[in-house]
């Protein structure tokens, strides 16, 4: 689970800033992907304990993301080739 910091109008549509709990940093790449309540999303900067990520006009009118306000909680899933990657890199330095 995540939390939005903040929403922020940005022509022509909006930009969010999301906290994430620590144990995820490892998932997240600028310019990655992440889903914030279920929509799939490009992450715009990438923080220590925060994300953005920008949000198109059909994007705020085809998902229920329009309604979030700045406190809300956000499911959050991490980029499923990042997973496999830090996977990978993690079991081959326990074994090498």
């Amino acid at each position: 689970m995540g939390r939005v910091l903040s929403v922020s109008r940005r022509a022509p549509g909006k930009r969010f800033a999301v906290a994430y709990p620590a144990a995820l940093r490892p998932f997240f790449v600028p310019k990655g992907s992440v889903a914030v309540g279920g929509v799939s999303l490009t992450i715009a900067a990438l923080g220590p304990s925060s994300f953005e990520v920008e949000l198109i006009p059909l994007t705020l009118e085809a998902t229920n993301l329009g309604l979030l306000r700045a406190g809300d909680r956000v499911n959050l899933e991490c980029d499923m080739v990042g997973k496999y990657v830090y996977n990978y890199l993690s079991r081959g330095r326990r074994t090498g």
